[in-house]
């Protein structure tokens, strides 16, 4: 079995997103077939259970590579190499060299296509070839790096041959990628990078006054890509450092100042900056949305889902390392993360394919944990679920504000099912208890996917599909009298402003920003107070807890840089 459409039992759930009351109205043939259309269950056949008819996990969409078709690769550059690289892996070489030179003979300066024909010709094991493109793709901008990091497997042929490794010597590069701050605190941070090798890497933290304060090392292994991360500890709360990279003992230049600015203590009042942005699928000509994002100083830098669009449900490997170093070598991005706090979650794009749910299971699909291994890997975040449950969810203070970053793929069950969830059990407990043990002014909680009903009208993939689990949150915070709670999320290509009312509670604001380099858009909802999508953006948070009425200034900025609409909201009217 590879489809089920949803029985008309199961439709009666889905009656109040179509405008329908359960017990007053009845659905129509034609409304029934509409649903049905668009709610398709697919996938595998391992993923169905015995005769329930449910699978445990799969998606609303075709579970197969239709993300990499001519037509998409048309419509969106991020689709363009992977479908190159897709052809390589399958072995159709032939077919990706005449996809490169094609997209050659439309833009010859695009360093990309290079990439792809020196990774064809390797496999091919013709050398010289191979090199040409190389150094074709070096002349029009790409960094060596992307040679050294691979897929490494794939360039192996290359890597390997007397050329390739002279003009290695003569660059002698070992940092690839990074390194990325992130998981900051009042009194450290972490830092990610990817070597050449196993390498062992150094942080050293300097003061204002140029003194050494911290040295911390590391060492990047092939077991995990060739990554490392250093943990500095001993520094002082809301202070600014200096700080540079030592690869075996060797001090890695770098264009731009690094620094890292801790934390106030927490339980501080403080003023700090924080953006969030989600839909950021590698597209070169919206690249410069990181230095738009880099120039307003950050604190703290969410990433709320679809980062990079891998969309192909298998066990990872050399196709999802590419679409992860294409964008860790962008000079942007690498200046972004270099001195702003990142702080990640993943959506279903990332996760395995749109409208994702990954089932309830630890170890079922084999795929899960080498998923989940793969994002962990690729970022620097305070926390990867809890050890028994190993997932993207977390949370972090700055000051007396405390973020919740929530994960909605890895534990979601099947949004067709009448028992169902998106957080999974052991989540959402902790969930819970942090709320009720949180003191902080501000509770921001993050979700890769939007809580207002009307963002993604008829959808079962946003918390409209789990509508009783999403009420289950708001009663949790009414019942503990949990006030200062702001929603953020995104997924759809677009920056929303949403007002969640509660009868007989505050509202719960909600802020949505999910175009930052993507091409196309989702359309403005009505509902929304305001929304914006005529060109990438992120959104901006002002947040000041020193004022005598605590707030947020919410701004959403597009990646030209320009304030396209501002709101402020007040302690007061999130509180109790």
């Amino acid at each position: 079995m590879t489809k089920t459409l949803i029985s008309i039992a199961l439709l009666i759930g889905l009656l109040p997103f179509f405008g329908c009351q359960q017990k007053e109205e009845k659905l129509t043939e034609a409304q029934l077939d509409e649903i049905a259309e668009k709610y398709g269950q697919f996938a595998p056949d391992d993923a169905w259970e015995g005769d329930t008819g449910f699978a445990y996990y799969g998606s609303e969409n075709e579970f197969s590579r239709r993300q990499f078709t001519e037509v998409s690769a048309e419509r969106l550059y991020k689709r363009r190499g992977q479908r190159q690289m897709l052809k390589i892996i399958d072995g159709d070489v032939d077919e990706a060299i005449a996809l490169a030179e094609y997209r050659l003979g439309e833009d010859s300066e695009d360093p990309e296509y290079y990439f792809i024909l020196a990774v064809a010709y390797s496999q091919k094991n013709d050398i010289e070839k191979a090199m040409d493109s190389m150094r074709g793709a070096i002349e029009r901008g790409m960094d060596f790096g992307r040679f050294l990091a691979g897929p490494r497997d794939l360039l192996e042929a290359l890597t390997r041959s007397s050329d390739f490794r002279e003009y290695a010597a003569e660059v002698g590069q070992r940092l690839l990628h990074g390194p990325m701050l992130g998981s900051v605190s009042s009194t450290s941070a972490r830092f990610w990078v990817r070597t050449s090798g196993e390498n062992q890497v150094t942080i050293r933290c300097y003061d204002g006054a140029n003194r050494l304060i911290a040295e911390q090392s590391s060492r990047s292994s092939a077991a995990s890509d060739y990554t490392a991360v250093v943990a500095v500890s001993g520094l002082k709360p809301d202070s600014e450092y200096r700080y540079e990279t030592l690869i075996d003992g060797e001090l890695v230049k770098s264009e731009t100042a690094l620094r890292v600015r801790t934390y106030p203590r927490e339980g501080q009042s403080s003023a700090f900056r924080m953006g969030l942005g989600g839909c950021a699928g590698y597209t070169p000509i919206y690249e410069r949305m990181w230095s738009t994002v880099a120039s307003h100083d950050l604190d703290a830098m969410l990433m709320l889902g679809d980062n990079v669009y891998l969309d192909l449900p298998e066990m990872p490997g050399a196709f999802h390392d590419y679409t992860y170093y294409r964008r860790q070598s962008n000079p942007d991005f690498r200046k972004l993360v270099a001195s702003t706090p990142m702080y990640s979650i993943w959506d279903d794009h990332d996760a395995v394919i749109d409208d994702i749910w990954m089932g309830p299971y630890r170890d079922k699909p084999d795929w899960k944990q080498p998923m989940v291994n793969l994002f962990n890997r690729n970022w620097v975040n305070p926390g990867e679920g809890v050890t028994e449950w190993p997932g993207c969810w977390y949370s972090f203070s700055i000051g007396d504000v405390e973020v919740f970053m929530l994960d909605g793929r890895t534990y979601r069950t099947n949004p067709l099912k009448e028992e169902k969830t998106m957080l999974g059990p052991v989540q959402k407990k902790w969930l819970f208890d942090s709320l009720k043990a949180s003191k902080a002014t501000f509770k921001i909680i993050g979700s890769p996917v939007a809580w207002a009903s009307d963002s993604k009208p008829g959808s079962m993939d946003t918390w409209n599909g789990f509508i009783g689990e999403r009420e289950e949150i708001f009663q949790f915070l009414g019942d503990n009298k949990i006030g200062g709670v702001l929603l953020l999320s995104a997924d759809r290509h677009r920056t929303d402003f949403w007002k969640n009312e509660r009868k007989g509670d505050y509202p719960l604001y909600e802020i949505m920003s999910a175009r930052l380099t993507n091409v196309h858009t989702h359309e403005l909802m009505p509902g929304a107070l305001f929304g914006y999508n005529e060109k990438c953006s992120f959104a901006l948070l002002n947040i000041d807890t020193l004022k005598a009425d605590p707030e947020i200034e919410f701004k959403i900025i597009n990646i030209d840089n320009e304030i396209i609409n501002t709101h402020v909201i007040k302690q007061s009217e999130i509180s109790y």
